[in-house]
């Protein structure tokens, strides 16, 4: 039973995990002039900059909007992982008890 239920759980985290990779999120500062993007693993994968939206000579700026937009970017990713994780919880949980977490 207990074997069970812990190669229940390996399973549900490999696909937790494979949808997180497969997740993607976008936030963007200044009205488009940074977008940062990254996976629901919270991998970074892009990252674009419009010169014509900043003013790259004042480089602390452009550093702190950068640094806006990946936390925000990330934190998309952290809430979806959350909620993912309190969906497969209430999945896993016997009848009734699902709706324990919220």
């Amino acid at each position: 039973m207990f074997g069970d239920m812990m190669s229940q759980m390996e399973e549900m985290q490999k696909k937790m995990r494979e949808q997180l990779a497969a997740a993607s999120f976008t936030a963007e500062v200044q009205d488009g002039a940074i977008q940062v993007s990254c996976s629901g693993a919270r991998e970074i994968t892009n990252v674009s900059i419009n010169p014509e939206k900043l003013e790259m000579s004042d480089h602390e700026a452009v550093e702190d909007l950068l640094l806006v937009a990946i936390n925000r970017a990330l934190e998309q990713a952290a809430a979806y992982e959350a909620e993912q994780g309190k969906a497969a919880m209430g999945n896993m949980l016997p009848g009734g008890l699902g709706d324990l977490f919220g």
